[in-house]
Formats: C-alpha cells, structure tokens, sequence
C-alpha cells in the first residue's frame, strides 16, 4: 500500500478491501470459464444460479469454495491438534462420513455405508474394537440399516475413519448432500417369499457412487432402497428413488419377468411418498437408470433453499413425466413402460418377521431377529454377536430399517443355543408387539437439532405401556426428534413428533411431542394424523396406553390394524375415544 497515505487511511482502504471480499463470498464466488472435470455439472448449476443474481445456499458456497474431498489434509491437521471444526468444515467432513454434534455432544459422530445394510461378523468385532477404541463404546442402528459410532474426539475422527476402511468398510459420501447408504431387503438370498436378491444391485450401486466423483455434486441428501419383496419391508417408498421388485405377467408390452418398478421423490418428511412413475427397470439396468436420475437431480435441484432442495420439489416443479423425460435424453434412450394391470401381486410383508426364528428358503436354516433396546448396541454386544454368528450362523450381520439385526444362517438344531447366547448379552428374539415396532432417533443426548430425549422416552413407553396393556397385534410407534424426521413419524401406526412445551408466561418449556396416529408403508401407505400437540413427555406414555386401549375396544375385529382403525374416524371422534379412556 502506498506510503502517501495516513495510517487511519491505510485502515480504511484495508477494511473497505475485507468489506469487498465478504460482499463476493456473501453473493457466491464469481463465475469463471466454463467448468470442466468431474465436478462441472455442480458447477455449471451453480453458476446459472450466480449468473440469475440469487445467493447460493450457504452449504453450496462451501462446496464452491473448497470440495470436501481436497481438503483430507486440513481434516487431518486438525486431527493432530484436536481441533473442533468451524461450521463449513463441519459441513464438509460430513462427506467422510463425521459429523460434529456439539452442543449436544462435543465429539464427532462417524456413519458408515454398507451396501444393502449386510456386513461380516469379523466386522463387525472390528467395529466394537474402535467403538471401544476411539469412541464412546457404543454403536446404533440407524433407520437406514447403518451403523453409527459416537463420542469420538477429534484428534481420533481421522484414525477412525482409516481404521474402518482398514475393516473393509467405508464412510465416504454418508453425510451432507451425498446418496446415502444404500438399502435392500435385509433376508436377501434368503427369504422364501423374495422375488430377487437384491445384494448384488445395492452393492453394483454401492461401488458406482463411491468411484464416480460426479455424483458428489448433489444439492442435498439423496436415499435409494432395492426392495426384493421380502418378508422384511425395505420402506423403499421413503426413498428418493425407489426400485421394488415386481412380477411382470405376460403380454403387456415387455419380456414378462421380475423387473423394478421405479418410484420417485419419497420423503415422507415432507409429507410426500414416492411416486408411481410406471416405469420399469431390468434389474441389471438399475445403477445405469439410477445413474441419470442422479445426474437430472444435479441439474435441476435447487442450491439457493436447502428446505426445497430435495428430489421432490423438482419433481413438483417438472412434472413426473416431465422429470423421465430428461432421464431418458441423458440415457439416450426410452424407459420402459407398463400398466398397473400387467403387475402380479406382490408377496406381502410380516410386521413381526425382524424379530424371532425364522425359517430361510434353504432348508434347515433360519434366521433370528435381534431385539435391540432402540437401535442400541454396546461394544461388549457387537463382539458377542459377532462371535454367534460366525459360531452359529453363516457369519453375515443383516441390519433393517427397523433398528436391530439379523443372524443368519442357523441351523435348526443351533437355534436354541444361540438364542441363550444373545439373552446372556442381555439381549432377546423375542419382544411385545410395542417393542418390536418401536423406532426412536438418536434425539437430543446426540443430536443438536432434537427438541427431546427420544430412545430414554421410547423406552419409558414400552415399559409402561407393556405392563398395561395386553396387545395381541403388531404396532409400529416412530418417535423423531425434529423436523427432518429421521424416525419416520408420519409412517408410524403412532407417530412422535418433539417439541419443546410451554409452562409459564416466561416461556420457560419441557420436553413434549405432538402425537399423530395412521401412518402406514408400502400397499398400507399413508400420513399419520395429528391427534395431540404440546404433550409434555412425562404424560406422553399415559397417553399413549389410553390410545390403545381405546383401539382395543373399537377395533372393528380382532385383526384390525391400528393403522386401519385409527384410519376409520375423523380426529375429532379419535380423540373422544382416547379421551374417554383416561376419564375411564
């Protein structure tokens, strides 16, 4: 700077530079030539949205600015220093699959990716070993058939992230605006009701997102399930994209055979299902189909309102037929289509079939579903599990959507020994019908976003509701912490939505949720009803055993569903029901 001017001169030429760079990085960084590599198609929607003079959302400004995969080595110097991540590293290390909990806790979480939610037993020990190691010694089933290990502190987020690659697994991509762990029917190859294994579509799709940088550029969180019409629900139809096996009949147009249909833009979050696109796709075509899905969602997606950035809102503004369109011209070619009469009925689905014995298609074996205590798994746990599996069983570790797993692969004549096996871990195959259909979030002990404590209150549920209430049909009760929804409430038969609870003029507030009752999945689907709000969590499993008491008595027949009586009346005559069962 030149010496002509004052010092208080200087001072302002050099805060009027600052003003000048903070007014750039507020708006976006400026638009430069035209983008080439892997990541120009981000890069290029980026721009149209500079160029139209809009602010980019501020997530796609730390994107810009530094892609989350060139930036491994300040990760690690931080690391080295136990440092704390500033909020744009925060965002970007989600992309190795950590996340940053403070304030709820002031320590990394890290999240895996399994294809199709399966993994070895030796794995698995390996895992409890760097929960032990580098974490809090704890891991949790997530409603994605993932794992999750908490409580690591940043000088080990780099070590924990290399050592699980060292276990054959990975991290890579499972946060922040990336496609997340990819899903598939948990008793794939061995279910008797299957139409197809869907292991090796998840896992072609798995290892085609981990080696294709350009399916990074996303501009938000993108879930894909494989169902294979199992005994176990996948929830495929949650899923932004949804491929579900189907039997086509012969003489509609195609070769006649088991093909996904193709559903689009689930997020029940947003109140949406995936829709019908009556498309359908040869197995061996799904990652090709998915592929160009993709890439229409980087194109099209928004990257100014991250609250309207999900796949449904581009289908809302395209049209679904409109949205195909664009993926058959980045596939150079025409999808398949056929009508809902071409489609044999699918198998049906067992609401119990994630707990206790079953039987496989091959003869002799069985699996057994776990009972998790909401999700939760200590280290001492995983190994003992571990070890029955590769024991007992076949040595594979099935997760679900439904927060436990599966050991597969037991013989009929081991099966008794390996359930005392998992009792002496203080664990059961066998549950109530509340806890077996009891899904909770990781709510606020581990989450800053949580309005309440979500696993201690499912649990508090379960046990007041099963020492009161002698229910003979299964029951799914979904408790989310907030508004993203990661429990699924609005699918449950009842959904727990949290919230924080007035109690003075002061504004001081509790722990409460609002409660809502019909959701239902797959051929039941639908949104659960909002029946209460403001319940302080103290009165929340009350409450909830007065609903089902209420269910019990006006059920229209012993075999009703909860989801089918609550869907029978209007709120208002839920509510005197439920109501009438507390004056009771």
């Amino acid at each position: 700077m030149s010496g002509d001017f004052t010092p208080e001169q200087k001072r302002y030429l050099e805060g009027f530079a600052s003003g000048l760079q903070a007014g750039r990085a507020a708006r976006g960084a400026k638009v430069d030539a035209e983008p080439t590599g892997p990541d120009a198609p981000a890069l290029r929607a980026q721009d149209r949205v500079l160029k139209e003079g809009r602010k980019l959302a501020e997530q796609e400004r730390f994107k810009r600015e530094e892609h989350p995969f060139d930036a491994y080595g300040r990760l690690k110097a931080q690391a080295e220093n136990n440092e704390a991540p500033k909020p744009a590293d925060n965002f970007r290390w989600r992309y190795f699959g950590l996340f940053y909990v403070a304030p709820a806790q002031n320590s990394y979480m890290c999240r895996l990716r399994m294809p199709n939610g399966i993994l070895k037993a030796w794995q698995l020990a390996g895992l409890a070993d760097l929960a032990e190691r580098y974490g809090g010694g704890y891991s949790h089933v997530t409603t994605r058939a993932n794992l999750q290990i908490r409580e690591i502190e940043p000088s080990n987020a780099v070590v924990m992230v290399e050592a699980i690659q060292d276990l054959g697994l990975c991290s890579r991509g499972a946060g922040a605006d990336n496609i997340r762990n990819v899903t598939g029917t948990p008793t794939a190859g061995i279910d008797p009701r299957e139409l197809i294994d869907t292991r090796p579509y998840a896992r072609e799709w798995h290892f085609h997102i981990l080696n294709e940088r350009g399916l990074y550029g996303l501009p938000r969180k993108f879930n894909v399930a494989f169902d294979g019409a199992g005994t176990i629900p996948v929830l495929e139809d949650t899923n932004d994209i949804a491929f579900a096996a189907v039997d086509v009949a012969d003489g509609h147009g195609v070769e006649p055979g088991i093909w996904f249909r193709l559903g689009l833009g689930g997020i029940t979050g947003h109140r949406d299902f995936a829709r019908e696109t009556g498309v359908v796709v040869r197995p061996a075509e799904a990652t090709q189909v998915a592929d160009a899905i993709v890439r229409v969602f980087i194109e099209h997606g928004n990257r100014t309102d991250r609250n309207k950035a999900r796949l449904k809102y581009v289908l809302d503004a395209l049209g679904v037929d409109a949205f195909v369109d664009l993926v058959e011209d980045t596939l150079g070619r025409k999808l398949a289509r056929v009508a809902v009469e071409a489609i044999n009925p699918r198998p049906r689905y067992d609401r119990d079939a994630h707990v206790g014995v079953h039987a496989q298609k091959q003869a002799g074996l069985n699996w057994i579903g776990v009972v998790l205590p909401v999700g939760k798994l200590t280290a001492a746990q995983m190994c003992g599990l571990a070890k029955i599996s590769a024991d007992l069983g076949d040595g594979d570790i099935r997760l679900t959507v439904w927060q436990n797993l599966l050991i597969s692969g037991v013989a009929d004549d081991k099966v008794a020994l390996a359930q005392a096996a998992i009792e002496a871990l203080g664990l059961t195959t066998n549950a109530t019908s509340i806890r077996a259909g009891l899904v909770a979030c990781t709510g606020n002990v581990g989450c800053k976003f949580a309005a309440s404590d979500t696993k201690r209150q499912a649990e508090e549920i379960a046990r007041w509701c099963e020492a009161r209430v002698a229910l003979d049909t299964p029951i799914n009760i979904h408790l989310t912490g907030c508004h993203h929804s990661c429990a699924q409430h609005y699918v449950g038969d009842i959904g727990l939505l949290a919230c924080r609870v007035p109690v003075s003029d002061e504004g001081d507030t509790v722990e409460g949720y609002h409660l809502l009752v019909g959701g239902g999945f797959g051929p039941d689907a639908g949104l659960a009803r909002e029946v209460y709000r403001d319940v302080k969590a103290e009165q929340v499993a009350a409450t909830i055993e007065r609903m089902l008491r209420a269910y019990l008595k006006h059920r229209s027949a012993p075999n009703e569903a909860f989801f089918a009586f609550a869907r029978r009346h209007e709120v208002a005559a839920l509510k005197d029901m439920f109501d009438a069962e507390a004056a009771a």
